[in-house]
């Protein structure tokens, strides 16, 4: 009974051929059971879960909170805590908070958002677009995912190298 399936089997068989082998009944799915050796199964599910939680991405969201008549040099200080975040990996969420008067003009809002999302673009693309909520408005940065960023970095001297040889052969 070396990994070969048995097929329908009373419950009683099963059990019986399990301690001749020495070994342990296990309900692998609902009707499916195995004989086998239910520590090393055990062992294998952890094995298995450990491995998929090491896979899993864990995403930070960072906040940065601005106001709709921010200084021009405040904005760029804020901008590059902005692309900071993004270039760590990190999703960043944008905040403008309205005061008074303020909350009639959302464009104002809009238009900041915009300018930075404008700003940031090499580095992140907007998730989720401005939106007003209550006294603020908010909007969500992603960072751009590069995957072949490294083969883009080698690709531009081998294209380099073929133009100054057409340049040569153009020139004689």
């Amino acid at each position: 009974m070396a990994g070969e399936q048995v097929g329908i089997v009373r419950i009683e068989d099963a059990l019986r051929l399990a301690v001749e082998a020495d070994l342990d009944l296990v309900e692998v799915s609902p009707p499916v059971c195995k004989i086998m050796d239910f520590g090393k199964f055990k062992y294998e599910a952890a094995l298995k879960d450990r491995e998929s939680r090491r896979n899993q991405s864990h995403t930070v969201i960072k906040e940065m909170k601005l106001r709709p008549k921010i200084d021009q040099h405040d904005y760029e200080t804020k901008r590059g805590h902005v692309l900071r975040f993004l270039k760590a990996g990190d999703k960043v969420k944008i905040t403008i908070m309205f005061r008074g008067r303020e909350q009639s003009r959302p464009e104002l809002g809009i238009r900041l958002l915009g300018r930075l999302a404008e700003d940031v673009a090499d580095y992140g693309i907007v998730e989720a677009a401005p939106k007003q909520d209550g006294r603020n408005m908010l909007m969500v940065l992603a960072p751009v995912r590069r995957k072949g960023e490294g083969k883009k970095a080698d690709a531009p001297p081998e294209s380099g190298a073929p133009t100054e040889t057409s340049a040569s052969e153009q020139a004689d």
